[in-house]
């Protein structure tokens, strides 16, 4: 068997260009982890790479978990897939101990807690959040590559009641303490291996001989310092294949430069470039939304469906107006209620929206409607109490002889510990526990046969270690910018309403740009339906300018009676629509 099988010919062209430098612009759906996973495979199958001399970058530990697990699919093991900051800290933990005779410094564990005793130390009374505010510039100013008195030239208004030369003392003080304690924190990982690369020509060659060929996920994040650091890596080799989609740029706050992959075929003239336009995820009504949205903005893709053939039996995205956010809310409820009768799984769910806030008000609607929800970014599977007990309990349980089959033997310590067969009313933290405890229970009934419970509990310590989390058979509430990289048949999109996306304090071309990108990851979580909504709400809100630019008649003006599609205190409107665009209901 062949790594190629079971690829279109768009990827597998993308599979088998294996030299020299190679970018794969992939939209959203149409495999890019396959083709990554496969090229890797291919050129290991041919004899083009030797494993241990590949490195494979992205940028979440899961997504590098997820990497190493369809390598070990496809027969290939020893590959170096990592994130940027595992692969710059393994590096700085093993040259370290020899460039200096001491071990490599710690990780600051807590950059808030730190910049706290670093304002004590300047004779300043920072609240929290501008704690955290003050940590995101000095995130921002270490990959941007600036210096402190260039953040400051560059970020000139301060941040809350601190002017721009407070906040840079500050930073400095954060500095000394943070050398004082011979700590780093995450951004200086990447800058003290960049650093040594540059510096140490020893480094730089033992490094160089043992990856020769580069592979880097979501190119479209790379920030200048991260971009810095793979360049130090390759060296004056060729061999680099970055993949990514200008699309889906939603952390240029962080320091995100989608140029990097815009540009990569004028940096390397010879470049091959690959379109991977066909999308396996989403419908065709779904993909010609996301399509109009994108329309003639820089490296957008015109997506496709694979599906298109069936796309008659899928309908258009719907859209609906709300008097308020609390009638928004309800209005998702009830549409989440009629399609769990329809038998859809909760899991098959989401509510997406721009901010944090938003979701109090639709989890308690959910809530009161019978619904089970979980918060996406929240506490993450293995660090649950209850998980974390439960896993001690069956490892316990491990030692002795167990009656009955495996699966009972399981549910047995789960019921020990409370678990029980009907499930607690929705919302609240016993049936977060509830459902965290039948999640294990799945997997053991779905484990393979003649598993043991110490088998069990070890296959449970290599997915919490892999952040390989089961899915929870509830409905997912998550931020735009928690959803990027994840899927659900069914997606409702709320919030769409000036001021909330784009966001307010979204002023220039280059920030509703990137709002716009997050409406487009939001579209195009969607694999069967789409429905959007936005509510005036007591600010009066206009509806978003994206509803307008992907072909929708704002439902105000268009001045349609109410469809009484919303309860309890609002009304739902409708507007009309030119043929072949979403309709509002």
């Amino acid at each position: 068997m062949s790594a190629l099988d079971g690829l279109d010919d768009r990827q597998r062209e993308a599979a088998r260009a294996l030299r020299g430098p190679v970018a794969v612009l992939a939209g959203a759906g149409t495999g890019k982890t396959r083709v990554i996973t496969h090229r890797i495979a291919h050129g290991v199958e041919t004899g083009a790479f030797t494993p241990n001399r590949v490195m494979a970058v992205t940028f979440t530990a899961k997504a590098a978990g997820e990497m190493r697990g369809r390598l070990r699919a496809l027969g290939v093991t020893g590959v170096s897939a990592r994130t940027f900051h595992a692969s710059a800290l393994s590096q700085l933990n093993y040259f370290w101990p020899t460039l200096t005779g001491d071990t490599a410094p710690t990780i600051v564990d807590n950059k808030v807690r730190l910049l706290a005793h670093a304002a004590d130390a300047v004779g300043m009374d920072p609240d929290v959040g501008t704690l955290r505010d003050i940590a995101s510039e000095i995130e921002w100013r270490k990959v941007t590559m600036r210096s402190i008195e260039a953040y400051a030239a560059a970020r000139p208004d301060g941040i809350g009641r601190y002017d721009v030369s407070r906040v840079a003392d500050l930073q400095r003080a954060y500095e000394k303490l943070k050398d004082e304690r011979r700590q780093l924190d995450f951004e200086d990982v990447l800058l003290a291996c960049a650093g040594m690369l540059e510096t140490e020509p020893t480094v730089a060659q033992a490094v160089h001989e043992q990856y020769r060929h580069f592979t880097v996920d979501e190119f479209q994040d790379v920030s200048p310092l991260q971009h810095r650091l793979l360049e130090l890596w390759v060296g004056d080799r060729r061999d680099l294949c970055v993949v990514g989609d200008a699309s889906q740029t939603v952390y240029s706050f962080a320091g995100a430069d989608a140029r990097y992959l815009l540009e990569f075929a004028h940096r390397h003239a010879d470049a091959t470039v690959v379109r991977l336009e066909t999308s396996y995820r989403s419908d065709e009504p779904i993909l010609r939304t996301a399509n109009a949205l994108m329309r003639g903005r820089p490296g957008a893709l015109r997506l496709r469906s694979v599906r298109s053939s069936e796309a008659a039996v899928s309908a258009d995205p719907e859209v609906t107006s709300y008097e308020d956010e609390a009638a928004e809310a309800r209005g998702i409820a009830t549409a989440v209620v009629r399609r769990l009768k329809t038998g859809v799984d909760p899991s098959a769910i989401a509510v997406l929206y721009r901010a944090h806030s938003q979701s109090a008000e639709i989890s308690a609607a959910l809530a009161d409607a019978g619904v089970p929800t979980t918060v996406l970014g929240g506490r993450r599977f293995f660090d649950m109490p209850e998980v974390r007990q439960a896993i001690l309990a069956l490892r316990g349980a491990s030692v002795a002889p167990i009656e009955g089959g495996f699966v009972d033997a399981v549910r047995d310590v789960l019921r020990s510990l409370g678990f029980t067969a009907e499930a607690p009313p929705a919302g609240g933290a016993l049936r977060d526990a509830w459902e965290a405890r039948a999640a294990l229970l799945r997997l053991a009934e779905e484990s393979s046969e003649g598993t043991t419970l110490r088998a069990f509990t070890d296959e449970l310590a290599a997915r919490a270690k892999a952040q390989d989390e089961p899915a929870l058979r509830t409905v997912t509430l998550a931020t735009l910018h928690a959803a990027k990289g994840l899927e659900w048949d069914h997606v409702h999109l709320a919030g769409l309403a000036e001021g909330l996306l784009p966001i307010s304090y979204a002023q220039t071309f280059e920030h509703v740009d990137e709002e716009r990108r997050l409406a487009y990851v939001g579209i195009t979580r969607a694999r069967r339906s789409l429905s959007l909504s936005w509510a005036r709400g007591v600010r009066d809100r206009d509806p978003s300018r994206f509803l307008q630019e992907i072909g929708i008649r704002s439902p105000r003006a268009a001045g349609a009676p109410s469809s009484g599609g919303a309860s309890r205190g609002g009304s739902a409107t409708r507007a009309s629509r030119p043929p072949g665009n979403p309709p509002i209901r």
